[in-house]
């Protein structure tokens, strides 16, 4: 999106301009409901935090600094919280792998990128199946990187992290894909 037509579509949402509203579903609506429906498993539950996200975003535009985010970075940000306290308060029992024994870690870089380098579609379906596995803030990592093609710096924005801390976090989750993805093909 041009400057232009963000300063104007941020404009028209702070004046409450119904057709500014309908701009930023337009614009935004898909890859919001991607990013929560990949946090809050169920349909229905996930289109309720979309909701509570755009309501969040009309009513708090005035809060948007262009010069800390980019809005759809800033827009991010709304989504993974509201999507993240959605989880807390619901109490919502998600069953994920966890390494006790710290043998994900083990796995050296090389075994990582030979998952992740050049996929072919069968990974690729595995990878899918695996992150189902991964707890909510892990999930959000990995799909903000390889899915939405955040940076390191951005994923920090919108988890109130740091980029080395997102870096490490990224690291360790990938490694934990490459051993459910083991898993699941035994």
């Amino acid at each position: 999106m041009t400057i232009d037509i963000e300063v104007n579509l941020i404009e028209g949402l702070r004046q409450q301009s119904p057709k500014a509203q309908q701009q930023m579903l337009g614009r935004y609506g898909n890859a919001v409901f991607a990013q929560v429906a990949r946090l809050v498993p169920a349909v229905e539950d996930a289109e309720e935090v979309y909701q509570d996200v755009f309501v969040k975003v009309f009513k708090n535009i005035n809060m948007y600094d262009a010069t800390q985010s980019s809005l759809k970075t800033w827009i991010s940000h709304i989504a993974y919280n509201e999507s993240i306290s959605f989880l807390r308060k619901k109490s919502v029992q998600l069953i994920y792998y966890e390494d006790r024994e710290g043998e994900a870690e083990k796995l050296s870089e090389s075994e990582v990128e030979a998952t992740f380098g050049h996929p072919n579609p069968e990974t690729v379906q595995l990878i899918r199946a695996a992150i189902k596995h991964l707890p909510p803030d892990e999930r959000a990592v990995i799909t903000m990187f390889y899915y939405e093609e955040m940076s390191l710096k951005e994923i920090a924005y919108v988890t109130e992290s740091i980029p080395t801390t997102v870096a490490s976090k990224l690291s360790r989750t990938r490694k934990k894909l490459c051993k459910i993805i083991k898993m699941l093909q035994s």
